[in-house]
């Protein structure tokens, strides 16, 4: 695999750039950190050297300096607001990101309740909270919010707002998802720090859209698709054009309430630190791409993932025909067709040569195995299978699966769970694997050749049970899907 982004000088660079922007305020820096902490695998993705946990680890480099504080809405745990990548409602995963954070040596201070109206399902996560010894404050809904400026900044609008007691330089506002009140809970404590005689600053930590890269930049715009669900558009910052006359990307969000956010600093400090966006984030990411074509390969590719998810998910009912149309566009301002990702091809003529389901694995080192549906195997299963036989240089002809290992399993299938089919599932021919490697060494090397599997592409020509998803999930392989049953 082509590396193009060098990770190490990004821990460096990013984490030494926090600490100088503490200093130019009283010691005190309310970070609010957009993303994902963990499992950053989209940055991953695009930039090809990105730890998927870099930001968890540049982190983990201030931690004598930092805390956390948690962010949920009060409305998202009233409504059991589930995170989709995960399948757990958002309550669940600030207490799993509590305990991520705590085994890693980072302080978690606090958890903020936002949009605070007693809703029954948040007063109850709350007692929860507090029995597990974790200090709990509540904001509220702001009439007018975020336009009202004269109300939100004054004791009606912040002032109503618990003052979050921290302890730490550095304090880190994270959350389970978007819309969680991040960046109000960051100038809520301003607000209240302005009244205690500090002049703590506001920052904005966003990996992408990448500030000094082109508009144009299939980084950026392999963000744009990842983000057709949310509306967001990346655009050229013209506050930062206006004051210094560079041309720098922000996303629109950002663009349209910078003037309201330029009056809250105005009306807490009597003027504002910032004159753009821009000048607000921190992100370092784009000095450290080190091929710049390495990455704009990779996000093409992204890009090309991110319409197959679409589709998919208007097939499965839970995206809409706009995002696919998006996404789309991006694809003819690349020129690129669904056939610029390899394994959609190979698996396409898979499927015509044996006039069924097809799957397709490229593998980390460029080379495409396939697999069909057989008599014993679904077609993912059997890509697997073969996947694993080529990592271990078991030639293709050798059985490497126990007939004694795969029968009880179809026996359990059909005649106990009431499934009408007997072939096995990807994670079934593992579970097959696993039992026959005890007495065959050949299947023993394969099984051992799972990690390996870890970056490859795989396509398929129908779309796949939930069950096959997450295992290529599990083994940290990119998945698409022709939205279409055979």
């Amino acid at each position: 695999m082509r590396i193009g982004f060098d990770n190490e000088k990004y821990l460096k660079m990013q984490s030494e750039h926090i600490m100088e922007r503490i200093q130019k305020f009283d010691n005190k820096l309310y970070l609010e950190f957009g993303g994902k902490l963990f499992d950053d695998f989209h940055a991953s993705r695009v930039l090809p050297g990105f730890a998927a946990d870099s930001k968890l680890q540049m982190l983990m480099q201030l931690a004598d300096q930092a805390e956390i504080v948690m962010v949920v809405s009060a409305d998202d745990i009233e409504k059991n607001k589930v995170r989709e990548d995960l399948g757990i409602t958002y309550d669940n995963d600030v207490i799993r990101l509590i305990n991520e954070f705590t085994s890693r040596g980072l302080y978690v201070g606090s958890v903020v309740l936002t949009k605070y109206a007693a809703q029954r399902s948040a007063v109850h996560f709350q007692k929860r909270l507090e029995s597990l010894g974790i200090k709990v404050y509540r904001h509220y809904l702001i009439p007018g919010y975020p336009a009202n400026v004269s109300t939100i900044v004054s004791e009606e609008g912040y002032g109503k707002n618990d003052y979050i007691e921290t302890t730490k330089p550095l304090v880190v506002i994270t959350a389970p998802g978007p819309g969680s009140g991040k960046m109000s809970t960051c100038l809520s404590q301003l607000y209240h720090e302005h009244k205690h005689g500090i002049c703590a600053g506001y920052a904005k930590f966003e990996t992408f859209p990448i500030w000094n890269l082109p508009l144009d930049h299939p980084v950026n715009l392999a963000y744009e698709a990842a983000t057709a669900d949310l509306n967001d558009v990346n655009m050229i910052d013209p506050f930062h054009l206006r004051a210094y006359g560079i041309t720098t990307v922000n996303y629109n969000r950002d663009v349209e309430i910078f003037p309201v956010l330029n009056a809250m600093f105005m009306k807490i400090f009597g003027e504002s630190p910032y004159a753009s966006p821009t000048d607000m984030g921190v992100n370092m990411v784009g000095n450290c791409i080190v091929d710049d074509e390495v990455c704009r390969e990779a996000s093409n590719q992204e890009i090309i993932r991110r319409y197959y998810q679409a589709i998919e998910g208007v097939a499965r009912g839970t995206r809409n025909a706009e995002e696919v149309g998006k996404i789309d566009l991006l694809l003819s301002q690349q020129n690129l067709s669904v056939t610029d990702r390899k394994v959609v091809g190979a698996a396409r003529i898979r499927e015509a040569a044996t006039n069924g389901p097809a799957v397709a694995i490229e593998l980390p080192d460029g080379k495409i195995i396939t697999g069909k549906t057989g008599d014993l195997l679904g077609a993912s299963a059997a890509a697997l299978v073969n996947a694993l036989k080529e990592l271990a240089g078991i030639p293709h002809e050798l059985p490497i699966l126990s007939p004694s290992a795969i029968a009880p399993i179809q026996t359990l299938k059909t005649e106990y769970l009431g499934s009408k089919n007997p072939l096995l599932h990807t994670d079934e021919v593992l579970i097959a694997l696993s039992a026959t490697a005890a007495e065959n060494e050949s299947s023993a090397l394969a099984l051992k050749q799972l990690p390996k599997l870890k970056g490859s592409q795989v396509h398929s020509t129908v779309l796949l049970s939930s069950v096959d998803r997450k295992t290529f999930k599990k083994l940290v392989c990119d998945l698409t899907c022709e939205p279409k049953t055979f």
